[in-house]
């Protein structure tokens, strides 16, 4: 059904019901979409409609209706519409830990130009890139993110032999951060608990994630106050529940993370359970 024309410029977002590791979207912009900011997952999507202009690595790209959109983790990007038309797109943004399950201690894939029309990857983010409507089965998806994993090895030429970096470190790193990330984890603490040092630790935890430690701890942190938000918390009270030490440290964080405030943000998700 058409959208009426008094809304037919309304931005909107629609969620998938949420899975382990992948969150799924669709959504609808005219003009400026997001403000420059960087995920510590990987961001990858489709092109549905319309010229999806972002700025990625000092450059202007532009994704066409079909192309496939490939973001690599803490990597700083916006988003708007080329045309007056607007655009449509759909988006997974994944975990990096999924694709180290696959991967095995390989470098994470990187792909230089964010948009890509190799046929591989196409045929990869299929069952991924479903509409939101579908519900994927969780042997559905691992076998997808399987995948896509492969795929983005091969086009992005990834070594097949393992990183030199300490996997285990990193991936003890990542589980003591996601147990503790309502609180200050402290440097002694993540060295204690991984017996590595911070400056080979850092490394590590880039290497086979794609972010910094204190970048994970406070995107787990930014999930919980998604989450909060969603279930009516107060800005205030999603702060603190999630371990921020204010609403305007959230905030900063907020909009550096999804280019978004967390009210503009509440006002398009809003749009979801308005139907």
């Amino acid at each position: 059904m058409n959208r009426p024309a008094s809304l037919s410029r309304a931005d909107w977002v629609r969620h998938a019901r949420p899975t382990e590791g992948v969150e799924r979207i669709e959504a609808w912009f005219h003009g400026k979409a997001y403000a420059m900011h960087r995920h510590d997952t990987y961001a990858i999507g489709r092109t549905l409609a319309g010229v999806q202009r972002f700025s990625y690595r000092r450059s202007q790209r532009d994704s066409l209706p079909g192309n496939t959109i490939v973001l690599h983790p803490d990597e700083p990007h916006d988003g708007q519409a080329g045309t007056d038309e607007g655009f449509r797109y759909r988006m997974i943004y994944v975990e990096p830990v999924l694709f180290q399950n696959v991967l095995g201690g390989r470098a994470l894939p990187f792909l230089e130009g964010g948009v890509t029309t190799d046929p591989r990857l196409a045929a990869a983010t299929e069952a991924l890139l479903q509409h939101v409507g579908c519900t994927l089965e969780p042997l559905e998806q691992s076998d997808a993110l399987a995948d896509l994993a492969h795929a983005l090895a091969a086009v992005a030429g990834t070594p097949a032999r393992r990183s030199s970096g300490d996997y285990l470190a990193a991936y003890r790193a990542r589980e003591y951060l996601q147990a503790n990330c309502t609180r200050v984890v402290t440097l002694d603490e993540l060295e204690a608990a991984t017996g590595r040092d911070r400056w080979s630790l850092s490394h590590d935890f880039r290497t086979f994630y794609g972010t910094s430690p204190y970048r994970y701890l406070t995107m787990r942190r930014l999930d919980a106050v998604r989450h909060l938000l969603r279930a009516g918390s107060s800005l205030a009270d999603a702060a603190a529940l999630a371990g921020f030490a204010d609403q305007s440290h959230m905030t900063r964080h907020f909009a550096k993370t999804f280019g978004l405030t967390p009210g503009r943000w509440l006002q398009v998700a809003g749009r979801i359970r308005g139907g």
